[in-house]
């Protein structure tokens, strides 16, 4: 059983029955689940006013909870990254507090390891995973919960996936590892926002960094532009591989698009880029999700449309 401190650092929560399914569901696993005072606040479209969201994370870093983990995402924490005590949740974190989240939660995650070089967790939250109904018998994906369980028992050391039939790279049988790399990335919209500001870690541009990004409700030509952007700004030349998480709810216009789509936006990044660029990683907006650490040293193995993480 561990200590799970539920906070909201994001969006006000909105779907309040997912969160309480959310909570039900990790206590029905056997979890201690403490609710900060201010999960349910709401201040116009987040959870409580600035001063509200920053103090939350001082309580779930002085909770002394095996993991802190986010009620939900949305948007809010990329204007509160100034007020936040990131060496009182790096010195949680060495005492073994695992702060765990996704979406949003990429602005503190990439804000995290550029003041400190603590590692976080790219991982589910309440409401958008253990609220979610996905099996048949009404609980949330089996696999999402595996992941976190190995993690809250220390037996999570890497991930594997394979590559879509529809992304050629993985059908060209190539194999190759690439060696202590830090893994870094999350939410691609989150990530290019964090461009020229002091929150944006140094694997970004030294070329250590294994980058991986995920998003919501983007058309392709808007996850180009991020890229771009990133591109432009020296970042994913100076990467050791680009990974593609899960791109989500988003909408095509044929009259427009004339057979524009995500796969030509990979297939564009690759003849602008020397690194491997590979695609399919569970991870992102979607059930099924694996748990990454970020600014954590890692090895990734590819042999053909298999690949691999590992850590630990």
């Amino acid at each position: 059983m561990s200590h799970i401190y539920v906070y909201s650092p994001s969006s006000r929560i909105v779907d309040k029955a997912a969160f309480k399914r959310g909570i039900k569901r990790l206590q029905a696993l056997g979890h201690q689940v403490e609710i900060d005072a201010d999960t349910l606040t709401g201040h116009l479209r987040f959870a409580g006013d600035d001063a509200t969201r920053i103090a939350a994370f001082s309580r779930a870093a002085s909770s002394g909870a095996d993991v802190a983990l986010t009620s939900r995402g949305g948007y809010g924490i990329s204007r509160i990254l100034g007020g936040i005590d990131y060496k009182a949740v790096a010195k949680s974190i060495q005492k073994g507090t695992l702060f765990v989240g996704y979406s949003d939660f990429t602005a503190f995650q990439c804000a995290l390891l550029a003041k400190t070089g603590a590692t976080s967790w790219a991982g589910p939250s309440v409401c958008g995973d253990f609220g979610q109904i996905v099996e048949k018998d009404g609980s949330p994906d089996c696999i999402m919960e595996a992941c976190f369980d190995d993690l809250l028992i220390g037996q999570g050391e890497g991930a594997g996936w394979r590559m879509p039939l529809s992304d050629k790279f993985g059908m060209t049988k190539a194999s190759f590892n690439i060696n202590n790399a830090t893994l870094w990335g999350g939410n691609l919209s989150v990530l290019t926002s964090l461009v020229g500001t002091p929150y944006l870690p140094a694997c970004a541009t030294d070329k250590s960094g294994i980058l991986f990004f995920e998003d919501v409700a983007e058309h392709p030509y808007r996850i180009e532009r991020n890229l771009t952007q990133l591109l432009h700004a020296g970042v994913l030349g100076k990467q050791k591989a680009i990974i593609f998480g899960q791109f989500t709810n988003y909408k095509l216009f044929p009259q427009a698009d004339k057979g524009y789509k995500l796969q030509s936006v990979i297939d564009w990044l690759r003849s602008q880029v020397k690194c491997p660029v590979l695609t399919g990683l569970p991870m992102g907006h979607v059930a099924t999700k694996v748990v990454l650490p970020i600014g954590q040293k890692v090895t990734l193995a590819v042999d053909g449309r298999d690949a691999l993480l590992v850590w630990g």
